[in-house]
C-alpha cells in the first residue's frame, strides 16, 4: 500500500516551487532590501506590511503576528490542508511526479480537500450540461446579454437541469457520498429526502484567488421555479459569502500590473463578465451580501498599502445603489488606496451599459469616477433644503462627522472647503463644525477605549507565559548588535561564507541567551548547500526564540546585493572570532601579572599572547 511521500520528494518539490509565487497569489508582494519581499500579513489585520518574504531561503515571517514557516506551512495554515495535501497541491502546480513509500501509512485527506473536489467536479458537470439542448434557455439567457460559448468558457459558466437529482446522481457515481454533496452545500435535505439545490438554472463557480472553487451562483430561468432570483451555495467550511469576491481568481494578475493598480467592484456576475469582456479586467463582485470590512482585507492583500492604487465602486443611482455606496464608504476608512464611485447613466448596470453602448461606454464609466468621499457628503446633505438655513445647518451637522473622520490635516482642510461649497457656507463654520465633530469622536472613542483599559489592567495583574523574544526586544548594545547582524548574515548567507571561518565563528557561544539558541541551531546544520537549510534551522530553534530566529532569516540585511551581504557577513564572522581573541587576551594579560616572568607557566602565557596577535593579524590582513 502506497503511504508517506518519500522525503526526497518533498524536498525537490519545495526547492522547485518559488514560494513568493504561491504567496504572491493572495498577497500584493513588493521588494524589501536584498532577496526580500513584503505585504499585508494575510494572517492578521495591518495597516503597514509586516510580512516578509524571503524566496532564495524559501520562507516567510510576520514581523507583527509572528506566523512564519515554510510554503507548505503557508499552504496548510491558508486552506487547512493536511501535510501530504500540500504537498500534492504544489507537485500538481509544478507538474511533478512523487513516488509513495510502500507499507506506510495511506495518505491523509481532509474532509476539506473531498469538498474541494466534489465542487471541481460539479463545475465540470455544469459546464458540460450547458452544451446539452436541455440547455438551451441558459444558452439563451447567456446570448442576450452578449456572451457567447467562449465567453461561458473564460468564466467556467455552467448549466443545472431541470429534475430532482441529475447532479447528486453524478457525483455519487464518482464516489462522493451524499454527506459530503450535502456539507458542500451542492444537495439540500428536505422532507422528501436529498435533492439537488440548483435545477434549471444557469451557474456561476465562485472561485478563491487561487482558482478553486468553493460554491456557486445560479440564476432562475423558468417560471415555474419558485425559488429566489439568484441562488448561493449556503455557508459551508468552504464558502463564506463575506470572504469571497467573485472573478478575483480572473482579475488579480492584471490588478497586480495596473499602473496605477485598480480594482473594481461591480454588484452581480454578469456584471463582471461584462467588465472583463469590455476590457476592465480588474473587476469583482461581491456574492449575495454587501460590501464589507472582510472584503476590504481581501483587497487590501492584493493592491497593497499602495496609496496610489484605486477602488473604484460601481452603484446604481437609486436609493439602494446610495445606501450601499455608503456602507461600502465604511468599509475603506484606514486603506491608503484611492476610493471612488462610478454611476452609470439612465440606471444601467455594466451589463446593460455594454449591451446598449457597447465596450467603450464601459470602459468611460471607470474613467469618470468620482471620489467616494464626495459621493458620501452629497448623500448625506441630499435630504436637506440647502436652500434655508435650517436645511444647511442639518446638512452641515450631517456631514460634518464625516469630514471629520480624515486624519491628514490638509486633506481635511480641502474637503472642509467642498463642503462649504456643496452648503453654501463659510469655510471657518464648516472648519468649526468638524473640529466639533472631531472632538466628539475622540470622547468617544475615550470612553469606549476606557473598559479595554480596566480589562487590560486587569489581565495585567495575572501572570502570563513566557513572551516570545523578537527583534524589538533584544537589548540595545554594541555587543548584542554584533550578534544580532552576524546570526542575520549566518542564517541568510552562511552558506556563502568561507567554511573555517563559519565553524570558528559558530563554535563561540553569544552573550544573549536568544542568539545563542539561534547559533546553536545554525551550528548543528551538516549541509548548507542543501536547498532549505536556513528554514529548517529556524524551525529547530527552542522557545522562545523561534521567532527571533524567524525575524534574522527574514529581516532586511544591510548591503547592495548580495555580493556585499556576502563580503559583511564574513566580516560579521570575522569580527565574532576577534572579539573572542581579544577577551582571551585579556584574561592572559591578567594572568601574567600574577606568575613570574621566567616560570614555565609565565612563558605559556607570553607564547600564547603571540599567537593571538598573529591570528588577529591574519584575520585583519583576511578583511582586507
Amino acid at each position: 500500500m502506497a503511504g508517506r511521500i518519500a522525503q526526497a520528494d518533498i524536498d525537490e518539490v519545495k526547492a522547485r516551487v518559488n514560494i513568493a509565487d504561491v504567496i504572491g497569489e493572495r498577497v500584493a508582494l513588493k521588494p524589501a532590501g536584498i532577496g526580500s519581499m513584503k505585504g499585508l500579513c494575510p494572517f492578521h489585520d495591518e495597516r503597514s506590511p509586516s510580512f516578509n518574504v524571503r524566496p532564495q531561503v524559501g520562507f516567510y515571517h510576520c514581523f507583527g503576528c509572528g506566523e512564519s514557516g515554510d510554503v507548505y506551512t503557508f499552504l496548510r495554515q491558508m486552506d487547512h490542508l493536511t501535510f501530504t495535501e500540500a504537498v500534492e497541491r504544489l507537485a500538481a502546480r509544478i507538474g511533478f511526479t512523487l513516488h509513495y513509500e510502500e507499507g506506510g501509512p495511506a495518505p491523509e485527506m481532509s474532509g476539506r480537500t473531498r469538498l474541494f473536489a466534489a465542487n471541481a467536479a460539479a463545475a465540470e458537470w455544469f459546464r458540460l450540461q450547458l452544451m446539452t439542448p436541455a440547455a438551451d434557455a441558459g444558452r439563451r439567457f447567456l446570448g442576450e446579454r452578449g456572451f457567447d460559448a467562449g465567453a461561458a468558457a473564460h468564466f467556467g459558466v455552467g448549466f443545472a437541469p431541470k429534475g430532482w437529482s441529475g447532479l447528486m446522481d453524478e457525483l455519487t457515481k464518482q464516489g462522493f457520498t451524499r454527506e459530503e454533496l450535502i456539507n458542500a452545500g451542492l444537495v439540500s435535505q428536505g422532507q422528501r429526502g436529498v435533492y439537488d439545490r440548483f435545477r434549471g438554472r444557469v451557474v456561476w463557480p465562485i472561485r478563491d484567488i487561487t482558482g478553486q472553487t468553493l460554491g456557486f451562483g445560479a440564476r432562475r430561468l423558468f417560471e415555474d421555479d419558485n425559488g429566489p432570483k439568484y441562488l448561493n451555495t449556503p455557508e459551508t467550511a468552504l464558502y463564506k459569502k463575506t470572504h469571497v469576491l467573485y472573478g478575483l481568481d480572473l482579475a488579480k494578475r492584471d490588478i497586480a500590473r495596473g499602473d496605477p493598480r485598480r480594482v473594481v467592484v461591480v454588484e452581480g456576475y454578469t456584471d463582471v463578465m461584462a467588465c472583463h469582456l469590455a476590457g476592465v479586467t480588474t473587476a469583482v463582485a461581491t456574492c449575495g451580501t454587501a460590501f464589507g470590512a472582510d472584503h476590504m482585507g481581501i483587497l487590501r492583500r492584493v493592491i497593497g498599502d499602495d496609496a496610489a492604487a484605486e477602488v473604484v465602486f460601481t452603484f446604481d443611482p437609486d436609493a439602494a445603489g446610495q445606501k450601499a455606496a455608503v456602507r461600502a464608504f465604511a468599509s475603506t476608512r484606514g486603506i491608503k488606496a484611492q476610493s471612488f464611485v462610478a454611476v452609470a447613466p439612465d440606471n444601467l448596470d455594466p451589463c446593460d451599459l455594454r449591451l446598449q453602448r457597447g465596450d467603450g461606454a464601459v470602459r468611460a464609466l471607470m474613467d469618470a469616477k468620482a471620489p467616494m468621499f464626495e459621493f458620501v457628503i452629497d448623500q448625506r446633505i441630499a435630504g436637506f433644503d440647502l436652500a434655508t438655513v435650517e436645511g444647511r445647518i442639518g446638512g452641515l451637522r450631517a456631514a460634518a462627522p464625516i469630514v471629520a473622520e480624515l486624519r491628514d490635516p490638509i486633506l481635511r482642510r480641502e474637503y472642509e472647503r467642498v463642503l462649504a461649497r456643496r452648503l453654501g457656507m463659510d469655510t471657518g463654520e464648516v472648519h468649526g463644525a468638524v473640529t466639533s465633530a472631531a472632538r466628539a469622536e475622540q470622547r468617544s472613542e475615550k470612553d469606549a477605549a476606557a473598559p479595554r483599559a480596566v480589562a487590560a489592567q486587569a489581565a495585567a495583574s495575572t501572570p502570563e507565559p513566557e513572551l516570545r523574544v523578537t527583534l524589538a526586544t533584544l537589548p540595545r548594545s554594541a555587543e548584542v548588535a554584533l550578534e544580532r547582524d552576524a546570526m542575520m548574515g549566518f542564517l541568510q548567507y552562511g552558506h556563502r561564507i568561507d567554511p573555517e571561518l563559519r565553524r570558528r565563528a559558530l563554535e563561540l557561544p553569544m552573550r544573549h541567551a536568544g542568539l545563542d539558541a539561534v547559533r546553536q541551531s545554525v551550528a548543528a546544520v551538516e549541509d548548507l548547500s542543501r536547498t532549505g537549510w536556513a528554514a529548517d534551522a529556524v524551525s529547530a530553534v527552542r522557545e522562545p526564540y523561534r521567532s527571533l530566529a524567524a525575524e534574522l532569516l527574514t529581516g532586511p540585511f544591510p548591503a547592495r546585493d548580495d555580493d556585499h551581504a556576502t563580503v559583511s557577513a564574513q566580516d560579521l564572522a570575522r569580527r565574532l572570532v576577534t572579539r573572542s581573541i581579544d577577551s582571551r587576551k585579556r584574561e592572559l594579560l591578567g594572568a601574567i601579572q600574577r606568575v613570574p616572568a621566567e616560570s614555565e607557566q609565565g612563558r605559556a602565557v607570553r607564547l600564547e599572547l603571540r599567537e593571538l596577535d598573529a591570528e588577529r593579524q591574519r584575520l585583519a590582513a583576511d578583511s582586507q
